[in-house]
């Protein structure tokens, strides 16, 4: 029997109120399935509602800790769903910036779907990186320094990016590849 590709590892999912369900659910079984252990983190505790599209209400999630509670070190990679409202309500907060950062000055795999980049935007993390996002934000990351491509799914140095719900197979199977293969040294802030 082999042991799966996660075995003993935590997974940090970042996500508050508007995540995109289908981002956040489909990388968590994914990350289950590889035997990984992941994990909530919100800006505070309690319970996130999910989005399914920009409109329609989805499910509550239970939120496992609240950022300004942990930090990088606690975890073995970073998931980070899109979702706008969501995305909108990341970026801004310092706290949030700071945990993110602290993955990249530790050389630890991040992964980040459709809005989730903004966030990398205002961690300060994208700077002469090659990413892709949900196609209204590449004028925004390319602004910040980052070089943006329209594919499905772009690692860089343990950076995995994806655009859309629609390249979710793609980025679960390269994010659970980051994952298992661990720190990267280009992985930096």
């Amino acid at each position: 029997m082999t042991t799966p590709e996660l075995a003993g590892q935590t997974i940090a999912f970042l996500a508050t109120r508007g995540v995109e369900q289908i981002e956040l659910t489909s990388p968590w079984e994914a990350v289950q399935d590889a035997g990984g252990q992941p994990r909530l983190v919100s800006l505070e505790t309690g319970t996130i509602t999910a989005m399914n599209g920009d409109w329609e209400h989805g499910d509550t999630f239970t939120v496992d800790h609240a950022a300004d509670s942990v930090s990088a070190a606690d975890f073995d990679g970073l998931v980070m769903p899109g979702g706008t409202l969501n995305a909108d309500a990341l970026r801004a907060d310092p706290g949030v910036q700071a945990f993110v950062r602290g993955f990249f000055e530790a050389h630890k795999p991040v992964a980040a779907i459709c809005h989730a980049p903004w966030t990398l935007i205002n961690a300060g993390v994208i700077r002469d990186r090659r990413l892709t996002s949900y196609h209204s934000l590449s004028e925004d990351l390319k602004n910040a320094g980052a070089t943006w491509v329209d594919e499905e799914v772009v690692v860089d140095q343990g950076l995995t990016t994806s655009r859309n719900p629609g390249d979710l197979d793609a980025f679960n199977a390269k994010m659970v590849e980051e994952f298992a293969e661990g720190r990267h040294a280009g992985q930096t802030a």
